[in-house]
């Protein structure tokens, strides 16, 4: 899922509570006691998807999977990570017993029929009983604005351009409420990228994207707080530049209409008209897109700078930072994530100096990137593969 799926982990582990209470029934009390970080992390180099909590003073265990659609390939995902997740447990704490752990997959799209509230993968003989794991789905994508608000989060808010009922009228209260609700200057930030990020999602077709950046530059305060905000000062620079060649060529349609021939044929000047108007909207649609590509680098950067300065102590180098920008497009950003969390301070320091790896090629002849690790589709080649590269890295830096 790229951007969608880091963004939405980022913040999940600042917001875990308010994550959790939405999965626990009644009005049970709930204690958030952190993130797992064990031999899981190892195992699927993925972070920020387990969360243990103490509910109603007993242990339970959360595992939230963000997916982009129920398709076949989300029941091997939560039940292979199951699998991870129960070992990591129980080598933890050898002779007790493994709390229960309820699973959610959170949907972002899909059909618009709706998703069954529960799925299951089945291990066992089609004529024997029941056997495998069931989780519980929660699609976020066919909720309504009024039933996400009512989850009484922020957190949840950043999904509201993802409702079927989603308006621009809509947004601006959300937006509205996010800006009085959230802490810090950089919390509204991380929520006003979420938001935007969920909004290129559009599964309904709503595009309400360049409506919230409209609305986000409807405040000069906010438009001071956004420039700072490398995926959206991209797009309000960018819309700002259009605009300006926009009125630009406006005044010098003008000045030749005007010095034009008063017995020029009304068909002509229609025919001018149109190709005008068709030049235009082809030059905007492909500045814009250069804009929103330009902008999804600068997201990347951002995110991914933050998570390094807090495992090496300190703000990337501009060599630094440029190697995670072109490693996240090379091989995913969520392999560099992972990277960064898993590898030492010195094996990281020299994998990110080391060359960028070759991208695979698909049996067409077309270049395709390695595919994130719980990707849909991945193959126990490339599984093994990064199993080997990291344990390179970290022999490397024990005789270092």
């Amino acid at each position: 899922m790229g951007n969608a799926d880091i963004t939405l982990r980022h913040i999940a582990r600042r917001r875990a509570g308010d994550l959790a209470r939405v999965f626990v029934p009644g009005r049970r009390s709930v204690q958030v006691l952190g993130w797992i970080d064990s031999q899981v992390t190892k195992l699927e180099r993925r972070l920020d998807k387990a969360l243990r909590l103490r509910v109603g003073g007993e242990p339970r265990v959360l595992h939230v999977e963000f997916c982009f659609a129920l398709d076949d390939g989300v029941p091997d995902q939560v039940f292979e990570y199951l699998g991870f997740l129960f070992t990591a447990l129980r080598a933890e704490a050898p002779g007790e017993p493994v709390p229960p752990i309820e699973s959610v997959a959170v949907v972002l799209s899909g059909r618009k029929r709706r998703l069954p509230a529960t799925g299951k993968r089945r291990t066992a003989w089609p004529e024997r009983r029941f056997s495998g794991t069931h989780f519980r789905i929660d699609a976020v994508y066919q909720r309504t604005v009024a039933e996400l608000r009512a989850r009484g989060s922020v957190f949840w808010l950043v999904f509201a351009p993802l409702a079927r009922d989603a308006t621009a009228a809509a947004m601006r209260e959300v937006v509205a409420e996010i800006r009085a609700r959230a802490a810090t200057r950089e919390e509204r930030s991380e929520l006003y990228t979420a938001l935007l990020v969920m909004a290129a999602i559009d599964p309904w077709g709503h595009n309400l994207r360049k409506e919230l950046v409209m609305l986000f530059d409807d405040r000069e305060t906010e438009k001071k707080l956004l420039r700072s905000m490398p995926i959206i000062g991209e797009m309000i620079m960018e819309a700002e530049r259009q605009a300006a060649l926009r009125g630009e060529k406006r005044g010098e349609k003008r000045g030749e209409r005007r010095g034009e021939k008063r017995g020029e044929k009304r068909g002509e000047k229609r025919g001018e008209k149109r190709g005008e108007k068709r030049g235009e909207k082809r030059g905007e649609k492909r500045g814009e897109e250069r804009g929103e590509q330009k902008g999804a680098q600068k997201a990347i950067a951002e995110l991914l700078g933050r998570l390094f300065a807090r495992r090496v102590g300190r703000r990337p180098t501009a060599d630094e930072e440029r190697s995670i920008v072109e490693r996240a497009l090379a091989i995913g950003p969520g392999e560099v994530e992972d990277a960064l969390l898993d590898l030492n301070v010195d094996s990281l320091m020299r994998w990110l100096a080391e060359p960028i790896p070759p991208v695979t090629s698909s049996p067409g002849g077309a270049a395709a990137p390695v595919t994130p690790r719980g990707a849909a589709g991945r193959s126990g080649a490339a599984r093994g593969a990064r199993a080997k590269a990291r344990g390179a890295a970290r022999s490397g830096a024990s005789s270092a």
